[in-house]
């Protein structure tokens, strides 16, 4: 292995890069957000990135790979492979704490439990936090919101709807 100089790209910097990769359901999420950057490798000038599609049949992924590829470019790697892994399979606990903030700031609730949590199985709604108010006080209004990944729920306090991001 060779020295790096200054000019030497580095995991550090693919890695902010990579924060810059909006998801292009999401935008104000990036791909590190979400947790479908999972891991990457930096030798001098090459750069090898494992993502993990959120779905297996995510029609986004294709777009994804390419912002990820075009973001290490940008950043000096001469070489960038982009892998694409399905197990383990995309979970939402796999959501950064920034990432979760992010979303109550655009006034989604974040999913409120860990995806391996037993009690959807035995027809227990999650506790949803109102990410307007904070209010615990909410109900749901549809199993689906703005997409399949959300519920619709509404405060009863502030009396305002909200999506949830539901918990895979």
């Amino acid at each position: 292995m060779q020295p790096q100089s200054a000019s030497t790209p580095d995991e550090s910097r693919l890695w902010a890069a990579l924060e810059g990769v909006s998801d292009p359901e999401i935008p104000v999420l990036s791909v590190v957000d979400l947790g479908v950057v999972r891991a990457v490798a930096v030798d001098g000038h090459a750069a090898k990135i494992t993502i993990t599609p959120t779905y297996s049949g995510c029609p986004a992924m294709s777009y994804i790979e390419m912002m990820v590829r075009d973001a290490a470019l940008k950043e000096g790697f001469a070489e960038v492979e982009v892998k694409t892994v399905l197990a383990p399979a995309w979970t939402t606990d796999w959501l950064s704490e920034a990432g979760r903030e992010k979303l109550r700031g655009i006034g989604i609730a974040p999913p409120a439990e860990s995806s391996t949590s037993k009690q959807s199985l035995l027809g227990i709604d999650p506790v949803v936090a109102c990410p307007r108010c904070g209010s615990e006080n909410t109900e749901i209004l549809s199993q689906f919101g703005s997409t399949a990944c959300k519920a619709l729920y509404r405060c009863t306090d502030c009396a305002e709807p909200f999506d949830y991001f539901k918990c895979i």
